[in-house]
């Protein structure tokens, strides 16, 4: 214990030692010129312009403080974004989408506005501008068009509201709940918890929305039943098995279609509405297939299979033979008398 504070005290001595001779170095001038011409050697570097745009110097200084400011801006942006969803529409009866929507385009407008002022206030004339926005233009049309393409949908998606955060959407054998719409992709969330991300491009051309007129969804279940069954029995029985099932709808009421005369069965579709698994329909769809069995295995009602009749035709029997046994016949010609 002694040995260890003894070695630690030599080294906090022989540090205090060195700071005080140099102090005193510094303080007789002895580095003073060469602490002078370093300093400015640094200052010359770093407001050096390293180009020009327009008639404004970009120098190493310039784009530190254009980095901070874009940085502040970026948390405006947010910030009030976050202000006007959480002190203005918790207040209001605005669903989901149009708040989202309407955050992301506040956010949008106050970080490019931002952008614009503190160009302005850096002295950068916008107009020459110009032949950098050609430039961007030429980019854009070799290698950054999809890029583009994105980035304008997701405009169009936020202008237009054909998919909105929190809807029940199927694009590309893709079916999910939107949870994200930004600037170039849209956040997929699958029943398996899974997100899947989608270009926004995609999301402008053929998309079905489940939810776009609320989260009701009509589903269909196919069902074969024998020909020797009554139809409308049948179709009682289905509907009675649909407005017992706690998870269907009563209005709509649940219907019945005759479908067709198939090779093995009667066809119909049991037609139901429901708002409680637009997210899982196959479980709904289990539990009215379980129901349906049990009912018609006691209604005595067949649920048919394939079935084919093959008819066996024998070949046909061969010839008679000739037996060695025959006796035979009599020789009549003229040697034999």
């Amino acid at each position: 214990m002694n040995k260890g504070f003894s070695r630690w005290t030599l080294v906090v001595g022989v540090l205090l030692l060195a700071a005080g001779i140099g102090f005193g170095l510094l303080r007789q001038n002895v580095f003073q010129g060469g602490l002078d011409q370093f300093q400015a050697g640094a200052l010359s570097l770093w407001e050096q312009p390293l180009f020009e745009l327009g008639n404004l110097p970009i120098s190493p200084a310039f784009l530190l403080k254009a980095a901070v400011y874009l940085f502040l801006l970026n948390l405006l942006a947010r910030g009030s974004r976050q202000f006007l969803k959480k002190r203005v529409f918790s207040r209001t009866t605005i669903d989901e989408g149009q708040q989202y929507a309407l955050s992301r385009g506040l956010g949008y407008t106050v970080f490019f506005g931002g952008l614009v002022v503190g160009l302005q206030a850096a002295g950068l004339d916008l107009s020459s501008l110009a032949i950098v926005g050609g430039a961007i233009g030429i980019g854009i049309g070799f290698g950054l068009q999809t890029l583009a393409k994105d980035f304008v949908s997701g405009l169009i998606l936020l202008i237009e509201r054909g998919v909105k955060v929190g809807d029940r959407i199927e694009v590309s054998n893709l079916l999910g709940d939107v949870k994200r719409i930004g600037a170039r992709t849209t956040w997929v969330q699958t029943n398996d918890n899974v997100v899947i991300i989608v270009p926004n491009s995609e999301l402008t051309e053929r998309v079905t929305n489940w939810s776009a007129h609320g989260r009701t969804a009509r589903f269909s279940l196919e069902i074969g039943v024998a020909y020797a069954s009554d139809p409308d029995r049948v179709r009682e029985i289905l509907v009675e098995i649909a407005l017992a099932n706690k998870n269907v709808l009563n209005e709509p009421a649940p219907d019945v279609i005759f479908v067709a005369f198939g090779d093995s069965a009667l066809v119909f579709n049991l037609r139901i509405w429901t708002s409680q698994h637009l997210r899982t329909p196959q479980v709904l769809k289990s539990e009215l297939f379980f129901a349906v069995f049990r009912r018609f295995r006691e209604e005595g009602i067949e649920i048919p299979f394939p079935q084919r009749d093959v008819h066996m035709i024998p070949p046909p029997e061969p010839p008679a033979r000739p037996s060695n046994d025959t006796p035979a016949e009599a020789d009549d010609s003229p040697a034999a008398a």
